[in-house]
């Protein structure tokens, strides 16, 4: 009989050298393999308990500090370790930024291959907590349990929360005490709505047994001051429901937008459900250089709204404009980009595949008196096609903002077919930015690279490239 291959190991006093992906740091195993490291932090030597074994590396956590890395600060927030929001908060804030950058050049040369020009420096982020503008909250009648609490001989009675999925378990919340990654009046809504339940036996939802009242907390906010509510009740208890509603709007009288969901279906996504508006108006407004954008529930709209303005505005220069040019906006969203260059530009075309999305953009353009932006909905790779640019014109300048799967090939194909001048493209992943990049670099040259943290305290990093004609 065969023995089981052994696939725990521990590896002592072994020195993280790097930061990889997904928040996990890099170190290198005695037998020379990389291993993935949770809770560790570059510059730490560290014994590593491995739990996963590949032909090429090892995945682990540090179980033991043997000495501390001196990248290392005290994390804000009592939740750290627990919560897999913001992994890396126990580094300072310009060591991410370096290992940030740092990613973004080894994929461009690595993956994309490409010849690069001098690096501008990456953009950091003003405000390090306390950026976000959208936050979602599950409630739940089970909540997370630590070590010390499932081994104590004591009864615990208190198990309903309201936080955070804990990462890679789909039926456990992390009940959130302070999040630091939304302003106030945040965490003042959330504590209340919280109390308010356990105080008038409101139901915390069971995800297993699917049953309960209460399912998920939305509060968005705004440069302006604006802010956004939403409750997401899995039935339709109208005495219930209204006690919540009209508590919130009593305690919180500067809340914009106080919106309710019924869902009673098996996911919580609110896309396809009825939102209704309780008390203000159904949507707040953000604004950037005297643009307005209403955002609704559904919207789609940049998470960390002064540094989305710092992005946008590197794209707007990136594209040099003059007047005179037609600029082609791909995977637009709600056309926030098009019409942040539509004033430097002669026409923007505007290109989404999320029908919602460009209706938005469309009143979006109405609102701000934009007349020099037309908008389309479809598949990307169907709606660019030949016919489109003949209807349309041929663009000048392409600004491109995909998702995290980059541009599909065909996109690629028909971005060269036409060759425009130029092309900005904006990335979420600069891995996949760096796949397409090598896909053009027969034809383009890449002549500026910015990077943009938009999300202090996690791994991931923005990243703005220009790519001009050869």
């Amino acid at each position: 009989m065969a023995r089981k291959k052994k696939t725990k190991q521990l590896f002592e006093a072994v020195e993280i050298t790097g930061a990889g992906s997904k928040g996990k740091s890099i170190a290198k195993a005695p037998d020379g393999k990389v291993i993935f490291v949770k809770n560790a932090v570059p510059g730490d030597v560290a014994d590593i308990q491995t739990y996963k074994k590949r032909r090429a590396f090892y995945e682990g956590e540090a179980v033991n500090i043997v000495s501390y890395s001196d990248k290392r600060v005290e994390p804000e927030c009592q939740h750290f370790g627990t919560c897999g929001g913001c992994k890396w908060q126990n580094m300072g804030y310009e060591h991410q930024l370096a290992f940030k950058e740092n990613e973004v050049i080894n994929n461009l040369k690595r993956i994309g291959k490409v010849e690069l020009p001098e690096i501008t420096p990456i953009l950091g982020s003003e405000d390090i907590y306390f950026y976000r503008n959208k936050m979602e909250f599950s409630f739940s009648n089970n909540r997370w349990m630590t070590l010390d609490e499932i081994k104590s001989d004591v009864e615990i009675t208190d198990k309903d929360a309201l936080g955070f999925h804990i990462p890679g378990m789909w039926d456990k919340i992390l009940d959130i005490k302070k999040c630091h990654l939304q302003e106030d009046p945040s965490n003042a809504i959330r504590n209340s709505v919280k109390e308010f339940a356990l105080k008038h036996n409101l139901d915390f939802f069971d995800v297993r047994k699917q049953e309960g009242l209460l399912r998920t907390l939305m509060i968005r906010t705004a440069s302006t001051g604006e802010i956004m509510v939403l409750i997401q009740f899995y039935k339709d208890d109208k005495e219930q429901r209204e006690l919540l509603l009209d508590y919130i709007a009593e305690t919180f009288p500067e809340i914009t937008s106080l919106q309710y969901v019924i869902n009673d279906k098996g996911n919580d996504t609110i896309y396809d459900q009825n939102v209704i508006c309780y008390t203000g108006r159904d949507h707040i407004f953000e604004e950037m250089e005297g643009l307005k954008f209403k955002i609704n529930a559904k919207s789609f709209y940049q998470t960390n709204s002064k540094q989305a303005y710092n992005l946008y505005k590197i794209t707007r220069e990136f594209a040099d404009l003059s007047g005179d040019e037609l600029v082609y906006d791909l995977y637009t969203g709600t056309g926030t980009i098009a019409q942040f260059v539509a004033k430097k530009a002669k026409k923007v075309v505007g290109i989404e595949s999320v029908p919602e999305a460009i209706e938005d953009a469309k009143k979006n353009a109405q609102f701000n008196e934009i007349n020099n932006v037309d908008f389309f909905a479809g598949d990307m790779k169907h709606v660019f096609s030949q016919e489109f640019i003949e209807e349309h014109g041929q663009p000048d300048i392409i600004i491109t903002d995909p998702p995290r799967d980059g541009m599909h090939k065909d996109v690629v194909a028909q971005i060269l077919n036409i060759k425009p001048k130029r092309i900005v493209y904006v990335s979420c992943n600069s891995a996949t930015q760096a796949r397409d990049l090598e896909l053009m670099n027969a034809y383009y040259k890449v002549t500026k690279t910015q990077a943009v943290d938009m999300f202090p305290q996690t791994h991931h990093v923005e990243n703005v490239v220009c790519l001009e004609l050869r």
